[in-house]
């Protein structure tokens, strides 16, 4: 069997093939489902590498995470924390290092996902396009 020439049908069933042998041996299969997030809504993404991103979620599987209209927060100002920036956004936005959003950014290891309010939403995306 050639993975790469497997259809999305043949892997979907060889998949439940081997979670069918795992529960019968007793192994601990993790499966990853694709999670599903309102696409209207504005999220804070925090990654193991990649650093912290604010947009849009288009897909979640597992740990990775596909945005739309993504800005880096490279650096913030005005917030104690990430947690406090997903509410009340930055009380410094003349301080805030956020370049210019991407239209698209495919991120690996999410390790944490913040909802925004509206205010932070709004104070976020106020915040000065930095660039050199």
């Amino acid at each position: 069997m050639d993975i790469n020439k497997l259809t999305i049908g043949e892997a979907k069933e060889k998949l439940q093939e081997y979670e069918e042998l795992a529960k019968i041996f007793g192994s601990n299969v993790e499966t990853v489902e694709d999670i599903s997030y309102n696409q209207k809504k504005y999220y804070i993404v925090r990654t193991y590498s990649a650093g912290v991103f604010a947009g849009n979620i288009v897909r979640r599987v597992g740990k990775e995470v596909e945005m739309k209209n993504a800005r880096r927060i490279w650096y913030w100002a005005g917030a104690a924390s990430l947690s406090q920036l997903a509410m009340d956004g930055t009380s410094k936005p003349s301080n805030c290092k956020f370049p210019k959003a991407v239209d698209k950014v495919e991120l690996t290891e999410a390790i944490e996902i913040l909802e925004c309010s509206e205010k932070a939403e709004k104070s976020i995306k106020g915040v000065p396009e930095w660039k050199m």
